[in-house]
């Protein structure tokens, strides 16, 4: 078995430890911000992440749909597409569940600081670019209520966690390679 930084028992328990800790960190935060029981105000007012993050997917998927030649309005949850739909980007859309994984994952799994970094923009990268994505199409196509059996929530879910498998199974693919030549020298 292999020791130190290299232990999979020990990438097993740092994965899970930091996912549970940055997921319910956000959740905590999303309640600290949002008007209720523990609000603050101030976070509320000057360190919102959550509402940034909201903020620029609405901008930039609004942007998408100006270019393709559509009228469209939001404003801090909402984008109307004038003739088709409106749709609520709710925190369930954001993908801080998703983001956690990534974040978790890339600290614990053992490779050099900047290789972990790399990993974890470029996943954040492509997944918010795939969810703004997601949201051009449901603004233009979706229909709500039409599906009762399967929403597009489960889809862009287990398209994602198809290319997040896709993406670790690379990542990780070279480092196995490498071990498995050094034991055999």
């Amino acid at each position: 078995m292999l020791k130190g930084k290299h232990n999979p028992l020990r990438f097993a328990v740092v994965f899970v430890v930091l996912f549970v800790c940055f997921y319910y960190f956000n959740n905590i935060y999303l309640g600290l911000t949002s008007p209720g029981n523990h609000y603050s105000p101030f976070l509320h007012d000057h360190l919102n992440y959550i509402q940034w993050l909201r903020t620029l997917l609405l901008s930039c998927t609004k942007q998408i749909l100006i270019w393709m030649g559509y009228t469209t309005v939001i404003n801090n949850e909402f984008l109307l597409v004038a003739g088709r739909n409106m749709i609520d980007v709710a925190y369930s859309c954001l993908g801080f569940g998703i983001m956690s994984f990534l974040a978790a994952f890339a600290i614990a799994y053992p490779k050099p600081l900047a290789q972990k970094i790399l990993f974890f923009i470029a996943g954040v990268l492509i997944f918010q670019f795939l969810n703004i994505i997601r949201f051009v199409v449901l603004a233009l196509y979706w229909k709500p209520g039409n599906n009762k059996i399967i929403d597009h929530h489960t889809i862009f879910n287990v398209l994602i966690y198809l290319i997040i498998l896709i993406s670790l199974y690379f990542w990780t693919k070279h480092d196995i390679i490498a071990t498995k030549k050094h034991e055999k020298s």
